[in-house]
């Protein structure tokens, strides 16, 4: 989540779903939120219901459209155009919360002289390698600032010096215009200014609004800048850490954002703690706590994280002496991404022998899936852990591979063990929801059979592990032989006790294993442990878990569950005050400095030092949170401040830039630079792409989505009758004029191709899609959801077989939202 990391300091949501009825407005774009996440919609109807107005932009008419009062459709892939204009219209207009802006973001800062904008460098920032096609962002930083803490820059408040971040932004944005929203993304200029408006004005210290995306938003070769382009729109609105305001990042399970928080992602570790790589930086323990730390603002306290945490790991044999066990760690040492080790197991490499898929179906679920069931036939084993038997466990025997007689079953070495799964009512623990909330469920019934929990298999694989390690006596295994791995078991079959974990989670002493109260207790010298600093708290004493709290009587859900960090719901939000405490609305009040008390009081748990009065000034050389002026709400960041300008952290430049997809029917109409220069196509001749812009081969443009009746690759919902029958076979959505351009009657089956595959599906002809005119020609657009395959009840061809692989510079994920295809009537 760098979009909204580098932009506030977490990557996280902003805010609750409960706090979107205090909105004024919301911008939906990205999502189609009353489809997938129908629970939720429930508060930005209560918001419509209250007087907010209601918008989406989405490139399909949906049942979030139909909720809508503006919809507009706008070319997949086109994002950033749109949302660079709403920016350009707040600063062209005057429209920007100036007392906010002033004393909040970084827009007074000035930027380091020696930067160039892409305006200057044909769609390229200033510090591009051609060669190695990445930046160095030497060029990026602040003038007169310490590299290493960004403190003392120099700022400007009336935010006319000519390289501060206000004006370096009113130029960047400058050509982001109507006009140009109508030119590439298809939107007509009269429907952008009337959302623009609408949206604008419901902002300011007695007005907030609110802006929702999914993936729809990140499934982008630009994902992350099309997110940094809305945290800039909301920073410059003062949208952000105020009642109604924010930005929520919808999640489309229960537990994604707990799988970032405690990763199963490679390159960070709990907390969101950088994974150490294979480099200098990493050699030694206080080399990586330099490297990753910050002399100021909350980082600073990043060495009693990773030590309370390898102290979790590790328990006794992490001691000063070893560095805590530091160097057990394991080292970054290349792309290590799903798509990057999905490619080097087609590669047949010699060194992926096996692998464990559990809670995934990558034979259906994941881009370029022909390529990805290929590969799976290089593998000497598989273990698939699933409530069904999926495609990805049975790739050898019926994929459509098997079928047009380009895998033969019997040449297939790939040794696949099926172990059945417990469903999530037969297991006790909790998820982490779209909103950082930690919800505890009981187990309602024993799972039936053979199935168990994942924690059950991981456990007792562990042990396993361990039990070889320790008779082995190999010096490569002592990281393992180390390794904290003595949960109580419970139950007839040796469950580990998930209350235990949610305990070590939440960190305690390691004298007496007394729980911590919360993050601020832990400490640098092995005197606490803690699984995930983040989520410290969440079980603050023997007995007492508040995940398990039920009373949801307080504002913003309060009480239903824990929200990292520190029950906060929302986050940032000392900037609800004034710079000087007081609110900076009676109607848009959250929390603000009582005189009385001394403290910060209101409606939520402050996200600031709660003694730390508005007047405070940072004494001369203060480190950490004390380095921080008492109106800094951004504790996260070394200056306090919200980022419109990113410093440091991305990869793909300080500001968003559109770049048009890696796949395009048309030129970039506003840089000579057609893709985002850091993005990997990895293309190869087993994932091609269509030649960019405008292959006639593939004229129009093709856009994946999910369904509210199926769920993700259909494992949990094609084998459910109910479900099978509401949505029962694979459609393809088309306009009534590219169905009579392809002479497709509704109901008929069409091929649909992309340069890797061609799947078949049922035209649903329909004025939900509509065609566009962009850059003076008529583009039509072809809408596909992905939750098919060949198994279950219903079944139909993989969309994603027509995906590329392909990585975003930042987080590595695929563009699936926005890619080029033909259609075609098929002919009996």
């Amino acid at each position: 989540m760098p979009g909204l990391g580098t932009s506030f300091g977490r990557g996280g949501a902003t805010t609750a779903l409960q706090d979107l009825q205090n909105a004024d407005a919301i911008l939906i774009m990205g999502s189609s939120m009353a489809e997938n996440h129908p629970v939720g919609f429930r508060w930005v109807i209560a918001a419509r219901e209250r007087g907010a107005t209601i918008i989406h932009v989405d490139p399909r008419f949906s049942r979030t459209s139909a909720m809508a009062d503006m919809w507009v459709p706008l070319r997949a892939g086109s994002d950033i155009v749109f949302l660079g204009a709403m920016v350009n219209y707040v600063l062209a207009n005057g429209l920007a919360f100036r007392d906010y802006v002033v004393a909040y973001t970084n827009a007074a800062t000035i930027v380091d002289e020696r930067f160039r904008d892409p305006e200057e460098l044909a769609g390229l920032f200033s510090g591009f390698d051609e060669h190695a096609k990445r930046y160095s962002a030497d060029t990026w930083g602040y003038a007169g600032a310490d590299a290493s803490s960004m403190r003392a820059p120099q700022r400007d408040p009336t935010l006319q010096h000519p390289r501060s971040v206000f004006q370096i932004l009113k130029r960047h944005f400058g050509r982001y215009t109507p006009e140009m929203v109508e030119d590439a993304c298809g939107v007509p200029a009269a429907a952008f200014l009337r959302i623009a408006d609408a949206f604008c004005r419901a902002s300011g210290p007695d007005k907030t609004a609110a802006i929702c995306y999914a993936v729809g938003w990140t499934q982008h070769s630009t994902g992350v800048q099309i997110i940094r382009t809305a945290a800039i729109l909301q920073l410059l609105l003062g949208n952000v850490g105020r009642p109604g305001g924010g930005i929520l990042a919808l999640r489309g399970h229960a537990s994604i954002q707990g799988s970032t928080d405690i990763p199963t992602l490679f390159d960070i570790l709990p907390g969101y703690l950088p994974m150490p790589a294979f480099d200098e930086h990493s050699r030694t323990l206080d080399a990586y706590i330099q490297k990753n730390s910050a002399n100021s603002g909350w980082w600073s306290n990043l060495d009693k994280y990773i030590v309370s945490l390898l102290k979790a790991w590790y328990g006794d044999a992490a001691t000063p002496a070893n560095e805590f066990g530091f160097g057990w760690l394991p080292r970054i040492t290349g792309d290590h991404s799903h798509l990057g080790y999905w490619l080097d197991m087609a590669d047949a490499r010699r060194d992926f022998e096996g692998l464990f898929v559990m809670g995934q179906n990558p034979a259906v679920g994941a881009p370029n899936a022909r390529l990805e069931r290929r590969a799976l036939a290089n593998l000497q084993w598989l273990v698939v852990r699933d409530m069904v038997e999926t495609e990805t466990a049975t790739f050898w025997l019926d994929s459509p591979e098997v079928q047009r007689g380009e895998l033969d079953p019997s040449t297939v070495r790939t040794e696949v063990f099926f172990f059945p799964a417990a469903a999530h009512a037969e297991k006790n623990g909790c998820f982490t929801n779209t909103q950082r909330l930690l919800q505890w469920r009981d187990k309602a019934v024993d799972p039936p059979g053979d199935a168990r929990s994942e924690s059950w298999f991981i456990f007792h694989l562990g042990r396993r592990l361990q039990a070889r390690a320790a008779a082995e006596n190999n010096p490569r295994d002592r990281a393992l032989r180390a390794l904290t791995w003595s949960y109580a078991n419970v139950g007839p079959h040796g469950e580990p006790d998930i209350d235990h974990v949610l305990q070590e989670i939440n960190g305690f002493e390691t004298r007496d294993r007394a729980l911590v109260s919360g993050y601020t207790s832990l400490a640098a010298d092995g005197s606490t442990a803690c699984g995930c600093w983040i989520y410290s708290g969440v079980y603050p004493e023997r007995g007492r878990n508040r995940a398990r709290d039920r009373d949801a009587s307080g504002p913003y859900g309060k009480g239903w569950g824990y929200a990292w960090p520190a029950d906060r719901r929302i986050l940032y939000n000392r900037a609800s005050a004034r710079p000087d405490g007081a609110p900076w609305s009676d109607r848009k009040k959250l929390i603000w400095w009582d005189q009385n008390a001394r403290a910060w009081t209101g409606l939520d748990t402050p996200d600031f030092t709660r003694d730390k009065p508005p007047s405070y000034v940072a004494p001369p050389g203060a480190s950490g949170d004390a380095a921080l002026a008492g109106d800094a709400p951004f504790i996260m960041h070394p200056d306090g401040m919200g980022w419109i300008w990113v410093p440091s952290g991305l990869k793909d430049g300080p500001l968003p830039v559109h770049y048009e997809p890696l796949e395009s029917p048309v030129k970039n109409a506003l840089y000579e630079q057609q893709i985002n220069p850091v993005a990997d196509p990895k293309a190869r001749a087993d994932n091609p792409y269509a030649d960019s812009p405008g292959d006639p081969r593939y004229p129009y443009v093709l856009t994946t989505y999910r369904l509210t009746e199926h769920h993700t690759a259909g494992g949990m919902s094609r084998t459910l009758s109910h479900l099978a029958e509401l949505q029962p076979a694979l459609f393809c959505e088309i306009s009534p004029a590219l169905a009579e351009e392809i002479g497709a009657p509704n109901g008929a089956t069409v091929s649909i191709a992309t340069p890797r595959g061609v799947i078949e599906a049922r035209a649903l002809v329909t004025p939900r899609m509509q065609p566009l005119v962009v850059q003076g020609r008529t583009i039509h657009q072809v809408g596909l959801p992905y939750h098919f395959g060949g198994r279950g009840l219903v079944r139909g061809d993989v969309a994603n077989d027509l995906v590329a692989i392909s990585e975003e510079p930042n987080v590595r994920i695929m563009e699936a939202k926005a890619l080029v295809c033909s259609v075609e009537l098929k002919r009996r």
